[in-house]
């Protein structure tokens, strides 16, 4: 298992896209995972620790957790199946350890709001992880399958905006 933590939640500026990119602690790699919108703000309000006037479905999922005198052991990047990745959050409860099915997001989104570490299978971060390269050169196909849609999101960012200021 490797150990990450979140490093930024990347967004698009004409479509409903976003991508939650996990770094590697250890080195300089990252895992980009697509999550929808409602999920990268749910994992941003739990980073930022914004006090919400009502609790969000995470915070509900921390407090029955809480209440119920377990803890959030770790959450865990698992699986990687048909361009879909899978994620458990292991839950420790009177000394058993319990492992829960669950959306990448859903689980890093609980994980930020829990203190939780979170991890990545090594069989996963092979297949799916980026390590960036200043020369582009000599990529192999595969990686540049890997960078394309980062280059399909970079590419539909409007910067113009940016150079007048």
């Amino acid at each position: 298992m490797i150990r990450v933590t979140v490093d930024s939640i990347k967004v698009s500026l004409i479509s409903n896209h976003r991508v939650v990119v996990l770094k590697d602690e250890n080195t300089e790699r990252y895992l980009p995972i697509w999550i929808g919108p409602f999920e990268a703000d749910a994992i941003t309000i739990g980073m930022q620790s914004l006090e919400m006037s009502r609790p969000l479905t995470h915070d509900l999922l921390k407090s029955l957790i809480d209440g119920v005198e377990a803890s959030v052991s770790h959450i865990l990047v698992n699986d990687l199946r048909d361009d879909t990745f899978y994620a458990q959050i292991v839950i420790e409860f009177n000394g058993q350890r319990i492992e829960i099915d669950s959306r990448p997001s859903d689980a890093i989104a609980l994980a930020v709001r829990a203190k939780a570490p979170i991890y990545v299978a090594e069989s996963v971060m092979e297949r799916a992880g980026i390590v960036p390269s200043e020369d582009r050169e000599g990529l192999t196909a595969e990686e540049e399958e890997k960078l394309a849609p980062f280059r399909d999101f970079v590419d539909s960012l409007d910067l113009d905006d940016l150079s007048e200021g």
